[in-house]
């Protein structure tokens, strides 16, 4: 079948807080591509738990991702939205996976390596050794012609790449071989107290990072706490000001400016301008957005039902896809 248009597929984890950087990065960017493409975007509860997860709160924040991906402006009868963990083919095929890949791929993973230093064997859990092949399984799956990526991951795509070129090699063209997609805009928005550190949701330290769902009171404190310089004046020089690049960062991706216009406009006014303006450009942004996510947390059910429907969505596309492989890898096909 011709496909209509491109697939693209992206997801994020459930796991901490959504932040102002997650949005402006990367779900801004899934709105405005929906209508473009064959969409499909995923809350990846799976790749959650290479983390110890609360058992009693897990549940509750994957709802929570759901409604902030429609409060954000994603439309589930355009886009196919879903829990990755309950479309099952997702592990089935990882499994596929892994008995291609080898241990010097996934050992070379330079997020394995951060995230496992001055750690021992006994510490660092399967899962986040093998996470990248369980992300390759959620692209190949779908058939996926591009994926959005940001530098952290582009690795992680390289990977999926070779396994379905490796896949193809052994079974006939049964893989589509993805590439990266890197959106026209995409703020890389840092760390808010050490800003040449990207900005993340799973960081301990919550003035790091802007919640899409902080409270005013909160995102203007953070705002004025964030680490600047002495220097004086406002000017947009990322390598030797990154503090003050990273608000003004925010402050034009919000607003749809140049930061270096932005920067003009703050030059002779200080730190406490940029810092109170910004504050507001925020909350302001946010109002919207926050009203509508409160709204569909009043209403488990809808979001319920919705997941249901984007299980279906991606079920239908999922399990012949898997058949198809399975076959094409020399499985006896029962016919159930």
């Amino acid at each position: 079948m011709t496909k209509s248009k491109p697939v693209i597929f992206s997801g994020i984890q459930p796991s901490g807080n959504l932040t102002i950087g997650g949005y402006l990065g990367a779900l801004r960017n899934w709105v405005k591509l929906q209508h473009e493409f064959d969409s499909l975007y995923c809350i990846v509860d799976l790749h959650a738990i290479t983390v110890r997860q609360d058992s009693k709160t897990f549940a509750e924040r994957c709802l929570s991702f759901m409604a902030l991906y429609l409060a954000a402006g994603i439309d589930p009868e355009v886009s196919t939205v879903f829990l990755q963990s309950t479309v099952p083919e997702h592990t089935e095929l990882a499994w596929l996976l892994n008995c291609h890949t080898y241990m010097g791929e996934l050992g070379r993973m330079t997020q394995f390596k951060a995230k496992t230093a001055g750690k021992t064997d006994k510490n660092i859990g399967v899962g986040l050794f093998d996470y990248p092949v369980l992300m390759a399984s959620d692209i190949l799956l779908y058939g996926s012609d591009l994926v959005p990526v940001g530098a952290d991951q582009k690795q992680h795509l390289e990977l999926t790449r070779d396994l379905a070129i490796r896949m193809n090699h052994y079974y006939g063209d049964v893989f589509t071989v993805p590439e990266p997609y890197i959106p026209k805009v995409g703020a890389r928005v840092m760390s808010l107290q050490n800003p040449t550190e990207k900005m993340s949701k799973s960081d301990p330290n919550a003035n790091n990072y802007i919640s899409l769902i902080d409270t005013p009171e909160m995102i203007s404190k953070k705002v004025k706490k964030a680490v600047m310089d002495s220097i004086q004046g406002i000017t947009f020089d990322p390598d030797n000001r990154p503090g003050v690049a990273n608000l003004l960062t925010m402050y034009g991706a919000l607003t749809d400016e140049d930061p270096a216009t932005v920067a003009e406009r703050y030059a002779d006014k200080g730190n406490a301008a940029l810092k109170n303006d910004l504050a507001e450009v925020i909350i302001s942004k946010l109002e919207p957005f926050q009203s509508k996510y409160h709204d569909l947390m009043n209403d488990h059910n809808y979001l319920r039902e919705l997941l249901i429907q984007g299980k279906e969505r991606a079920s239908a596309r999922a399990v012949p896809r898997l058949r198809t492989i399975r076959t094409a890898m020399g499985f006896y096909d029962i016919g159930k």
